[in-house]
């Protein structure tokens, strides 16, 4: 009844929200190529300095790799923009600062850009929480679960496996094969055989130029790096205590972009490395709005920031225990909630 309450309370303050942000989803011009030359020139240095501190010391290098992959992170963001249309006005240039971003991450530009704007359409959508999202089960689905079933979704949800072990085999497989394959979807296809191709040439080339050893001794922990920076940002802005997920029928886009994303109040530091996409509320009411213009558009309207969850670093490790969907009180829950509740239940019974 209450979180009825709260959902009518965001519909009647935010009836206007399309007005409130179609002046932010103008690319700036000036701004995108400040942001390039401010990300690709240290990540460049940064990637060209590791390399130099193989004689030196592995743990100067190691320790350069997790500054780099927050970068890489920052470059993740021109990408993610780029196939939202949304860093640069002219399709061209996004598709082709995209692309070249591409061999940066190692991400599939076209196929993950189609795959991530389907989750953009569905996002908080029960039937679709396994295309562009991380998936889960809700309280009911795991309770049919049998023991093995149980056991395997546990490992999976597990921090270690879950940020450890997930984003290498999203980067090294999930990227490279096309687990999903819509409707109309043959040229995206195409597009991600051909990244894959043009990215291995490109490893190839720097590995014989540089050493296949010194190479991997760079690139890989840059790489892990990033992929745990940008499955953890990914995971805290969606599956929070107190997100949102619903049914098809009864799904809201606007609840969804509310409830459903956080805003990740970090230091400024971090929220620069991180492309602003801790606001992601309202990164998700209008992906049109590019990444340097998030910011603006969180001050210049502060009913914006009223109803989202607010999560500061220390509060977003809270969210390594949302593992279930819990329908009947709409919020997530953790593994020891499920089975206190299932102990009650027996109890009375």
């Amino acid at each position: 009844m209450h979180s009825m309450k709260i959902d009518q309370e965001i519909r009647a303050a935010l009836g206007n929200w399309r007005s409130i942000v179609k002046s932010y989803s103008k690319p700036n011009h000036r701004l995108a190529i400040g942001q390039i030359l401010n990300t690709f020139l240290p990540f460049i240095a940064i990637w060209t300095i590791m390399y130099f501190s193989l004689d030196w010391s592995y743990w100067i290098t190691l320790s350069l790799a997790i500054v780099n992959g927050f970068f890489l992170s920052r470059l993740f963001i021109i990408q993610h923009d780029c196939g939202h249309q949304s860093f640069f006005k002219s399709r061209k240039w996004n598709n082709l600062v995209g692309y070249i971003c591409s061999f940066f991450t190692s991400i599939p530009y076209k196929y993950w850009s189609r795959v991530h704007n389907y989750h953009h359409g569905h996002v908080g959508q029960l039937e679709h929480r396994d295309v562009g999202d991380i998936n889960f089960l809700t309280v009911e689905e795991f309770r049919k679960k049998s023991w093995w079933g149980r056991l395997g979704y546990r490992i999976f949800r597990h921090p270690i496996f879950l940020f450890g072990f997930v984003p290498v085999i999203y980067l090294a497989v999930s990227n490279r094969y096309p687990f999903f394959q819509f409707k109309g979807w043959g040229n995206i296809l195409k597009s991600q055989l051909y990244n894959n191709l043009v990215l291995l040439a490109v490893y190839i080339l720097l590995a014989i130029l540089l050493g296949w050893k010194a190479f991997l001794l760079v690139q890989i922990p840059v790489l892990l790096s990033f992929g745990i920076i940008a499955f953890w940002f990914f995971y805290v802005q969606h599956q929070h205590e107190k997100t949102y997920m619903q049914w098809k029928d009864n799904w809201d886009h606007l609840l969804a972009s509310i409830k459903g994303s956080t805003y990740y109040k970090l230091p400024k530091l971090f929220q620069w490395l991180t492309g602003n996409i801790g606001y992601h509320h309202i990164h998700h009411l209008n992906s049109k709005i590019p990444n340097y213009l998030l910011e603006k558009c969180a001050k210049e309207n502060p009913i914006l920031q009223k109803y989202v969850s607010t999560l500061t670093w220390r509060e977003s490790l809270k969210c390594i225990f949302a593992n279930l969907w819990d329908e009947e009180r709409q919020k997530m829950i953790s593994f020891r909630e499920f089975y206190r509740m299932e102990k009650a239940v027996a109890s009375d019974s």
